[in-house]
């Protein structure tokens, strides 16, 4: 009998994709290692202006990213929802949408909004660089 012998198969791209560890055993990737961009805790006041609303919403941020945030918000915002967000510190403005339903918790609603495109000046901080395997 022969001894197992380790495949050298290429590692799929996209989503899906396989992290060979040890051995012959390949597992999918975590969220972690799928992310687009790193994500950074940090508190910070924002502004939601959703087009035909009167009145903004003023939040802040729990973790955000080059390609957008987690803002917790007094009120929940609907999937699909696109918003122009505000960076009160600088002034700046984005464009973004709710890619999921809002989640509560103790301080408010959780908001998850993407950027239409990426936007890493936005936060006016330095992103640290994605570890790479």
């Amino acid at each position: 009998m022969t001894p197992p012998q380790k495949m050298n198969i290429p590692a799929p791209t996209g989503a899906g994709q396989q992290v060979k560890r040890s051995g012959t055993v390949a597992r999918p990737q975590t969220a972690e290692e799928r992310r687009r961009a790193q994500r950074v805790l940090l508190r910070m006041a924002v502004i939601v202006h959703i087009p035909g609303k009167a009145n903004p919403i003023h939040g802040f941020t729990h973790t955000v990213s080059a390609s957008g945030a987690m803002i917790i918000l007094p009120e929940g915002i609907s999937q699909g929802t696109k918003l122009s967000l505000e960076n009160p510190k600088t002034q700046k403005k984005v464009e973004a949408h709710v890619v999921r339903p809002p989640q509560l918790n103790a301080e408010g609603s959780l908001v998850p909004v993407e950027f239409t495109t990426p936007s890493p000046q936005f936060w006016n901080i330095f992103f640290p660089p994605v570890a790479q395997n």
